[in-house]
């Protein structure tokens, strides 16, 4: 593993607090994944679980305060967005709030960095190459998936570089835009590929459907709307029109009641035969930004064995996803925006200024508490000052073993703070988002559980060192098993647009901190953390951040 910089230039250090009083243990920062606050009901796995740590915390400590990890506050375009494990890490270790979701890919598109990167041009390659690239999403400027001008400009793109083939295959909106809407969009992004077209090119819509009938399908609620968005798209199997624009007309005069989000599948075909199936040697882009209906048609594509349904044949294309809708599945392999390297990162800060650091999870999340926290950096920023442990994870499902490696992270923690070592400790324990993903209730429960234990184990080490402690969450999932919609309980797998949980304990004996209430009766989010770090630790946040939860009395 190689410096993030071969040696400091102390670019970044921090200015010490005034009338600061030492805390002579560590700073621990215990990222609970997935553990928000529910609604204290039978669909909350936190509240069942037996808990007496994080219950006598929360009701007890004055230093508390809950933390908003979703949307907005975490950088994504809206406050209907969940948050993730890899926002979430960004966001806690850079203490600012960075562009996520449609920002970070409109900013890509107008830098032109999206073009220089290896998504895009393999995809052009294969196209420049015989192949056909196809564009798969969503067609609206609702601007919750997708975005029809992010669309246009890469299509002018591909025509710029030179690809002679494109196809699409578009879901219909009608759900985040006007209920019929669908032929407007389709006008507009007919109206550019004609004027490509007279330069004797080939770029034609081949496929579509209805959002909530084909394809874009989430939380495994669906996969036979995955297979029809396969056979649709891949095979070319449906009902076969002249155009999309005849194809859309034609379900709203059946139908005078039909939307667009329903619309039945369709295909565009010539003398019976469908213009743009996938085959070996194409590429597919699927150009909705946010991940949550993005990520099963992605498994489709990726994965060698699918067990939802029949593929019949699985072509050899390059498939890229507008983001990586899934950190943990690493789905997709392949994506167009990178997410960007960010400096002056807490890490940063923390070795310029001296201050020794040790940070660990299991192999689920080894790469958070690392990678993401790091500013999306691979590798140590100053490896004499740094020490990172990852946990090889069980490669088993998690709901067979919902205590996953809490008990071996738990134990390095306690051995790291009898050591004096390091001064800041961040972990992660990923079970109750693991484990949440499974939707098993009795698993999740036990899974928190763990977690609990954990902290029951850390704490009375961490007050005999007199260390200091902030326990959160980096976005809701063990809050929330399954949803009920008549008398019918489905499980609920995702994450949750909940707040979390922030504990912060500290064992020195000083009482020097209290809440800074400007701060904390604003809903503050995961940005603010990082700060208040600083402020344990005994500096001065730097400028950029946003503020503390805590301040001196």
């Amino acid at each position: 593993m190689k410096d993030k910089r071969t040696m400091s230039d102390n670019k970044y250090t921090l200015n010490p607090l005034e009338n600061y009083q030492s805390i002579p243990g560590p700073v621990i920062c215990v990222v609970m994944d997935g553990v928000g606050l529910g609604n204290k009901d039978e669909s909350d796995g936190v509240h069942l679980a037996h808990t007496p740590v994080l219950d006598e915390l929360m009701a007890t400590e004055p230093l508390y305060c809950e933390l908003k990890a979703h949307g907005t506050a975490v950088g994504m375009p809206t406050d209907d967005d969940m948050g993730n494990s890899e926002v979430g890490h960004n966001t806690l270790g850079t203490g600012r709030v960075l562009p996520q979701g449609a920002k970070r890919v409109n900013e890509a598109i107008a830098s032109g960095e999206l073009f220089e990167g290896k998504g895009w041009t393999t995809a052009m390659q294969k196209g420049l190459g015989g192949g056909t690239v196809h564009f798969m999403g969503l067609l609206s400027d609702g601007n919750v998936h997708a975005h029809i001008d992010q669309l246009l400009t890469m299509t002018q793109r591909a025509a710029d570089a030179g690809v002679e083939r494109v196809r699409y295959h578009l879901l219909t909106d009608g759900r985040d835009v006007g209920e019929r809407s669908a032929l407007g969009y389709l006008a507009t992004l007919e109206t550019l590929l004609s004027s490509i077209n007279d330069s004797g090119k080939d770029y034609r819509v081949a496929s579509g459907g209805g959002r909530m009938v084909v394809t874009m399908d989430r939380y495994n609620a669906d996969w036979p709307m995955v297979e029809k968005g396969w056979k649709t798209h891949v095979l070319g199997e449906g009902n076969q029109f002249a155009s999309a624009s005849e194809a859309i007309q034609s379900y709203y005069d059946a139908d005078p009641n039909v939307t667009d989000q329903y619309l039945d599948s369709f295909v565009i075909a010539e003398d019976g035969k469908p213009v743009g199936t996938i085959e070996d040697g194409d590429s597919v882009i699927f150009f909705n930004f946010r991940g949550d209906r993005a990520i099963e048609m992605s498994m489709a594509f990726e994965l060698d064995e699918l067990e939802y349904f029949d593929r019949v044949r699985r072509p050899d294309v390059f498939f890229a996803g507008m983001m990586q809708y899934d950190g943990d599945m690493n789905m997709p392999a392949n994506y167009l925006n990178d997410p960007p390297v960010v400096e002056g990162v807490l890490g940063e800060y923390l070795c310029d200024s001296g201050v020794s650091s040790f940070a660990i999870s299991e192999t689920q999340k080894y790469g958070h508490v690392t990678y993401f926290w790091n500013g999306n950096s691979s590798g140590y920023i100053e490896e004499a000052l740094e020490r990172y442990v990852e946990i090889p994870s069980d490669n088993v499902p998690f709901d067979q073993r919902p205590w996953m490696k809490a008990a071996e992270i738990t134990d390095h923690i306690i051995e790291e703070i009898e050591a004096d070592k390091a001064k800041f400790i961040r972990l992660n324990y990923p079970n109750g988002d693991m484990v949440g993903h499974t939707g098993d209730p009795l698993s999740i429960i036990i899974s928190v559980e763990a977690v609990d234990h954990g902290l029951a184990r850390i704490l009375p080490a961490l007050e005999k060192a007199q260390g200091a402690i902030i326990i959160l969450a980096d976005h809701g999932n063990a809050d929330l098993m399954f949803t009920e919609k008549n008398g019918v309980r489905e499980p609920m797998v995702a994450h949750t647009l909940n707040p979390v949980p922030c504990i912060i304990k500290d064992y020195s004996g000083s009482a020097q901190f209290t809440l800074d209430t400007n701060v904390t009766t604003n809903t503050p989010g995961l940005s603010n953390v990082a700060s208040t770090v600083c402020t344990l630790l005994g500096y001065e946040a730097p400028a950029e951040y946003d503020a503390s939860l805590i301040k001196q009395k």
